[in-house]
């Protein structure tokens, strides 16, 4: 079975079709509903096609005291896990006017839930689809919940071996769901070049013919994105805010509103350079075809004169005797009187 298109409101998600880019809010907003609604005003500005929030609080992720993050590579160095969430989630009475806006603006919204109380509330805003973070892509109850609401589904791939993502392909498929996106992830942050791996997109592919594959990118920039699709992936996923120096949990890893407006443009450009396999002169390409080169005299040439690499030469356009004639043409003499500038056919070749 081969991927299908998959329609989301006025989208539509496919091999053919241009890739669908998500602006990812995480932390951003910065716990300010004002600045929440900027990012969708300002994604939507930027050309993206959806807006995606993480619906959770610290309580449903961890407890006090839990864990503390030792870790000198890493951006949240120090942080206890509980206050990072605190400080990271959206508060949920935000989802319903940030929803609206995004649908006022023309973009699709919708969240990645992280337990099932998630699940039943993004369900009360008619959420149009579901995603599932890599480092929920195990949680098999949370998993069988999203695919029962008969939602397409994107799941993010990192951390997971290929049985694990197997497995929990399987667990979506044999709950309803049957549209169903794969996004290659490293979950690094910020990932590099070097650990982004996008060879694993085709191979993703090839394994799981019945799903769209895409790219959820925590590189700097928009290189890796724009490169994805030409390995085939169909969604990019990005992290979005206002400005990286306005500071916030995810905003080191961050696209700001120019690179997201260059990330939609290019991504599609990229899509369209696809095109088809071309072994042939393109109709696009006829009239350059004047401009290759060709014989020409250079010199007066009498009749019964040889030609010589002194009174012809391969010269622009190409209004005569192909090149690969010349060693021929060398080898012969002219038919009639020849004025210098003459493109060389046949009839002049005695």
């Amino acid at each position: 079975m081969d991927s299908q298109n998959i329609q989301i409101g006025t989208f539509e998600i496919g091999q053919n079709n241009r890739p669908f880019v998500i602006a990812e809010m995480s932390g951003n907003h910065n716990q300010s509903l004002s600045r929440a609604l900027e990012i969708v005003k300002a994604a939507a500005e930027a050309g993206a096609h959806a807006v995606k929030l993480q619906t959770y609080t610290a309580d449903t992720m961890t407890v006090k005291g839990a864990y503390t993050i030792h870790d000198d590579n890493s951006l949240w160095n120090g942080r206890e896990l509980y206050d990072l969430y605190k400080e990271a989630y959206t508060p949920w009475e935000w989802h319903k006017p940030i929803f609206e806006y995004a649908k006022e603006l023309g973009m699709i919204c919708f969240s990645s839930p992280f337990d099932e109380t998630a699940v039943d509330f993004l369900e009360e805003l008619n959420a149009p689809l579901y995603k599932i973070a890599s480092f929920e892509n195990t949680h098999h109850p949370l998993l069988k919940k999203v695919a029962k609401t008969g939602k397409p589904v994107i799941m993010s791939t990192g951390v997971s071996s290929i049985g694990d993502i197997m497995e929990s392909v399987q667990v979506l498929r044999d709950n309803g769901c049957k549209e169903l996106m794969l996004l290659k992830c490293t979950s690094t942050y910020p990932s590099t070049p070097e650990n982004t791996n996008l060879a694993t997109i085709p191979a993703l592919q090839q394994i799981f013919p019945d799903c769209l594959i895409g790219l959820s990118d925590h590189t700097m920039g928009i290189g890796v994105a724009v490169a994805s699709v030409a390995l085939g992936a169909r969604v990019i996923e990005k992290h979005f805010t206002l400005s990286r120096a306005d500071g916030g949990v995810d905003s080191a890893f961050s696209t700001e509103p120019a690179e997201m407006k260059a990330l939609v443009t290019e991504t599609e450009r990229a899509f369209q350079a696809l095109g088809k396999i071309q072994l042939t002169v393109q109709k696009a390409e006829e009239k350059s075809l004047f401009f290759k080169r060709s014989v020409y005299v250079v010199e007066d040439i009498e009749a019964g004169e040889s030609f010589t690499t002194s009174n012809t030469r391969v010269i622009r356009p190409g209004d005569g005797l192909a090149p690969k004639h010349y060693d021929e043409v060398l080898r012969s003499v002219a038919s009639q009187k020849i004025p210098k500038g003459t493109a060389l056919k046949p009839k002049h070749i005695g």
